[in-house]
């Protein structure tokens, strides 16, 4: 057995006998280990008392000698020899992220070929089949297909990609299915490991239910990899606050502390669909508190498309950021979250999405992010004489200032400017924009949406869609049309 002591306190400013006065008195009274080793040396014939003392004088005189020629030697720079990494500054330049259509040709290939003998789950196949017509039909590719895409793509280039988390070969939703298993005797098969000209390598891992632990070892798994695309995904996004240490110490801020460069994906499967308050929220204000110096990149994305060339851009782009995005959960399987197949093919990522179908004379603007934008689009189909252009903010950080106030330009003299959003007023990203709106739409815009609470969302699903109707039509002005009337 070994037993120890601390001999001082817990640091320089630290008296522990404060708190152990009649232990540290013991401890000080106690013989230097040092003079008692000595002792034990000498009673068992080792060494004289003599040599003892004259090994401590040496050790004393070298010492003193190393001293004496610090004070001579040049100081170099405290960052000499330093692995931090300086990377160009961010910009909102232009990313090419679109893939030529024979290259998403053989992802899809490999996405629908099932080997033969593999009896493959018929709910899967029913999905497997649905995904490759829609293709084929350059119409109707939806979330998990995008993804999958993306994935593909990159890995044709040489582009290596992982994605870990608590059910991720599925999807938490049952939209992914990146991994399929034999019905009968549960043999694994991943699609896109046996696509045609693959140069990369794809790993897909259901992780433990630490966030912290599997986040960490994510986080440092893009550290000592950096070529590859490494991806966490939260099972729902509330689960983040299980890693909110790692969220805080290493991904918000060690670019900045340290020069430890990232580009981490971080997927939180976020929205207000009624399901309570601990699977509605990933706390979108957090990670809006935290930026600053272009640190990370935080989206909220609204189409397939824009998925598909943000994962990509993480890899094209010059210089490296964690990317946090607010993925969906009903819009997985929305139908109108769907996107065309030429948006993979010849567009890019886009931090705001004007109205493509906007009134002939708008008198309002809205402005929003993600879900609650198809809650909009539906109330205004119902309006007979609709007056609200929607406008889609789908990055929050960095904010394109310029992109923002060329886009809002035709909305100066509009009779409303609105910001809508599912998230109760203290939460979401209310705060964090407001001022940014401000500034680039020369007015405060209004807010609308949940009044400020101390939980993220109701537990009844009947009261959660009474506030979501009210927030939408008060958006729209429906209910001023009716007071009107």
């Amino acid at each position: 057995d070994v037993n120890c002591f601390r001999k001082h306190g817990h640091n320089e400013a630290d008296d522990p006998a404060f708190t152990q006065p009649l232990l540290y008195r013991k401890i000080r009274e106690m013989p230097s280990i040092s003079a008692l080793f000595s002792e034990e040396l000498v009673k068992a014939g080792e060494l004289t008392k003599e040599e003892c003392g004259e090994i401590q004088k040496g050790l004393r005189r070298h010492l003193d000698a190393s001293l004496e020629k610090v004070k001579t030697v040049k100081k170099s720079s405290t960052f000499e020899g330093s692995v931090a990494v300086h990377q160009i500054p961010f910009d909102f330049s232009p990313v090419e992220t679109a893939v030529p259509k024979k290259d998403l040709d053989k992802v899809i290939m490999a996405l629908s070929t099932c080997p033969e003998g593999f009896n493959l789950n018929p709910k899967i196949k029913r999905q497997v089949d649905a995904k490759a017509k829609n293709y084929k039909s350059g119409q109707g590719i939806d979330w998990g297909l995008a993804e999958l895409l993306a994935f593909g793509s990159l890995m044709l280039e040489g582009t290596p990609v992982r994605l870990s988390g608590q059910d991720s070969e599925r999807g938490t939703f049952s939209h992914r299915h990146a991994a399929w298993y034999d019905s009968k005797d549960r043999s694994r098969y991943v699609p896109l490991l046996n696509m045609e000209d693959r140069q990369g390598k794809f790993c897909v891992y259901n992780s433990l239910l630490s966030e912290a632990a599997v986040l960490a070892f994510d986080y440092g798994y893009s550290l000592d990899y950096p070529s590859m695309l490494a991806i966490w995904e939260a099972q729902f996004g509330d689960f983040a606050n299980g890693a909110q240490v790692i969220i805080d110490q290493f991904i918000m801020s060690a670019e900045d502390k340290w020069g430890a460069v990232s580009d981490l994906v971080l997927l939180l499967p976020h929205g207000f669909e009624g399901q309570g308050p601990e699977h509605s929220s990933a706390r979108l204000e957090r990670f809006l508190q935290g930026c600053a110096e272009d640190n990370v990149v935080v989206a909220n994305l609204s189409t397939p498309a824009q998925y598909f060339h943000a994962l990509r851009r993480q890899k094209k782009k010059e210089f490296a950021k964690p990317l946090i995005i607010m993925s969906p959960k009903s819009l997985l399987r929305h139908k109108q979250c769907v996107s065309e197949l030429k948006e993979l093919t010849k567009a890019t990522f886009e931090e705001f999405i004007p109205d493509p179908a906007p009134p002939a004379r708008p008198d309002t603007l809205v402005m929003c992010s993600g879900k609650v934008y198809y809650d909009l689009l539906e109330a205004r189909e119902g309006i007979r004489s609709p007056k609200a252009s929607i406008l889609r903010v789908e990055q929050f950080y960095p904010f394109n200032n310029e992109k923002f106030e060329a886009l809002t330009k035709p909305f100066a003299k509009a009779k409303r400017v609105v910001w809508c959003q599912e998230e109760p007023e203290n939460m979401g990203a209310w705060s964090f924009l407001a001022p940014l709106l401000e500034e680039g739409l020369g007015r405060k815009p209004e807010y609308v949406g949940r009044t400020a609470t101390a939980s993220p969302a109701t537990g009844s699903l009947t009261l959660h869609k009474m506030e979501q109707a009210e927030l939408v039509a008060q958006a729209l002005g429906a209910e001023m049309d009716k007071e009107t009337s």
